[in-house]
C-alpha cells in the first residue's frame, strides 16, 4: 500500500520515443532512465507493511523487506537513522517513511527508509498532537504557573508501580543524598487499563488528605521507559488535569531521557529518569553540610572583621582629643567642686560663729532684763488674783495676795491700816 505525500504528474516519466523505430539503449542507459523517472515520481512515500528478513549489518545498516499479501519491497535503513529507531523484528506491522531509489548494479528498486513506527502509532501521535494543542492553548504548559521545588522536603509523595527497578533506583538515590526525607509510596499501575485513573487518584489523595503526616512537600510521578502505547496513561488529559490542579509541586519522571510525555510538560519539573527525579527532589547532604560550613566560616570572618573594625574605632576615639577632653573637664569640675565645698565650709563656720556670738550677747541682755535677778536682790512681787499689783491703791485690808520671792511664793493677807 502506498501513501503519497506530494502529488506528482504521472504522465510519461520517460522520454518519448518513436514507437515505430525505438532507440537502442544500453542496459545502463535504460536503468538510468528508469532511476531518474521513478525517483522523480516518488520522492517521498509512506508504506504500511509487515517486516520480514530483518537483518542488521556489521556496518550498522539495517536491511529488511516490507510485504503485504500482494507484494513486497526491499528496504534499507542507513546507520545514522537506524541508531535512532527502536528494535525492529520480523512480523512487526509498521509504517515506513522514505523515498524510492533504483540500485543499478542489481537492477532493482528499494525504499530508503528515514523513519519507522509501529502501525497504529500514527493515530496515537495524532491524538497526542491534538491534546498537546488543546492544553497549550489552555495554558497548561505556561512557565509562569510552574512552582519551584522545596529545597528541603521532609516528606516526598511517590506515585509509581510498587514493583520494578524504579523503586529500588530511587530509594538508593534518596538514601545516598538525603536520608532524612520520608517517602510515601502510592502504588499504581503505570500502563494498561485503569493506569491513568490510578495515577490521577494518587495525585488527588496527596492533595486532599487531612492527615498531616500523609501530605508531602513534593510529588514524584515515575515509571520506566516504554513504547508510545506503554506511556499512554501519561499522555492523556486525565493525568494532565490532575497535575495541573495539584496544589503540591509535581516532578514528572516518565520514561527515559528521549521520552517526552504530556505529563512531563504539565509538571512543575521534568526529570529525564526516575533516578534523576530523586536527585532533583532532595539536596545532597554532603553538599548541604559543606555549604553550611562555608556559611559559618563566612559569618565568623565577617564577625571578626566587624570586631576588629570596632576595636580600631574605639582605639581611635580613645586617642582623640574629643575623648580625652571629658576627663580633663571632669578634673576641672572636681577641683572647682572642692573649692566650692571649702568656701561653703568656711562660710558656714563664719556664719555660725557670728550667730553664736550674737546669741550669747542677746542672752546676756535678756539675762539683765530677767525679773528673777531683781528678786534675788531682795525685791518681792505681789500678785492678786493672778495679776501683779504695781501700786498700794489697788490693795485693801483683808485682801489675799501672793508674795513672789526669787526662791518661791508665799500666801499673805493685807491687814491693818495703810501706812502714812
Amino acid at each position: 500500500m502506498f501513501s503519497f505525500i506530494e502529488g506528482q504528474d504521472c504522465s510519461s516519466p520517460l522520454p518519448a520515443q518513436d514507437d515505430m523505430n525505438p532507440k537502442i539503449l544500453s542496459v545502463s542507459e535504460l536503468t538510468q532512465q528508469i532511476k531518474t523517472g521513478l525517483e522523480t515520481l516518488f520522492p517521498q512515500v509512506k508504506i504500511q507493511g509487515e517486516i520480514s528478513n530483518c537483518k542488521r549489518h556489521g556496518s550498522g545498516h539495517i536491511y529488511l523487506t516490507l510485504k503485504d499479501e500482494g507484494a513486497q519491497i526491499p528496504t534499507v535503513i542507513w546507520k545514522t537513522t537506524a541508531s535512532r529507531l527502536a528494535t525492529l523484528k520480523d512480523g512487526m506491522n509498521v509504517v515506513a517513511e522514505g523515498h524510492l531509489e533504483v540500485y543499478p548494479p542489481s537492477g532493482r528498486y528499494q525504499l530508503i527508509c528515514t523513519s519507522v513506527t509501529e502501525a497504529g502509532q500514527g493515530a496515537l501521535q495524532q491524538a497526542f498532537a491534538e491534546l498537546l494543542q488543546k492544553l497549550a492553548k489552555a495554558g497548561y504548559f505556561s512557565v509562569e504557573r510552574k512552582r519551584s521545588i522545596p529545597a528541603l522536603p521532609e516528606t516526598i509523595g511517590l506515585i509509581t508501580s510498587p514493583t520494578g527497578a524504579v523503586i529500588e533506583d530511587m530509594s538508593n538515590v534518596l538514601e545516598r543524598r538525603f536520608p532524612a526525607a520520608r517517602v510515601l509510596l502510592y502504588p499504581v499501575r503505570v500502563q494498561g487499563t485503569g493506569a491513568a485513573e490510578e495515577v490521577a487518584a494518587g495525585i488527588a489523595f496527596f492533595n486532599t488528605t487531612k492527615k498531616k503526616q500523609h501530605r508531602p512537600a513534593v510529588i514524584i510521578v515515575a515509571r520506566g521507559g516504554g513504547s508510545l502505547e506503554d506511556l499512554l496513561a501519561f499522555n492523556g488529559e486525565l493525568v494532565a488535569n490532575a497535575i495541573y490542579h495539584s496544589k503540591i509541586p509535581v516532578i514528572s519522571a516518565v520514561g527515559h531521557e528521549t521520552d517526552l510525555t504530556i505529563a512531563d510538560m504539565v509538571a512543575d519539573l521534568r526529570a529525564g529518569t526516575p533516578s534523576i527525579a530523586a536527585e532533583l527532589a532532595v539536596p545532597d547532604t554532603l553538599e548541604l553540610l559543606r555549604n553550611i560550613g562555608n556559611l559559618q566560616s563566612r559569618q565568623e570572618r565577617r564577625l571578626m572583621a566587624k570586631l576588629e573594625g570596632a576595636d580600631r574605632h574605639v582605639y581611635s576615639i580613645c586617642s582623640s582629643y574629643a575623648f580625652n577632653r571629658p576627663p580633663l573637664q571632669m578634673q576641672q569640675f572636681h577641683e572647682r567642686l572642692d573649692s566650692l565645698v571649702a568656701l561653703m565650709s568656711r562660710t558656714i563656720t563664719t556664719t555660725y560663729s557670728q550667730r553664736m556670738q550674737r546669741y550669747i550677747s542677746v542672752k546676756q541682755q535678756l539675762g539683765l532684763l530677767d525679773y528673777r535677778k531683781t528678786l534675788e536682790r531682795g525685791y518681792v512681787l505681789v500678785k492678786k488674783e493672778g495679776k501683779f499689783m504695781t501700786g498700794a491703791n489697788k490693795l485693801q485690808p483683808s485682801d489675799g495676795v501672793e508674795l513672789l520671792f526669787h526662791d518661791g511664793t508665799l500666801p499673805a493677807c493685807i491687814s491693818g491700816e495703810k501706812l502714812p
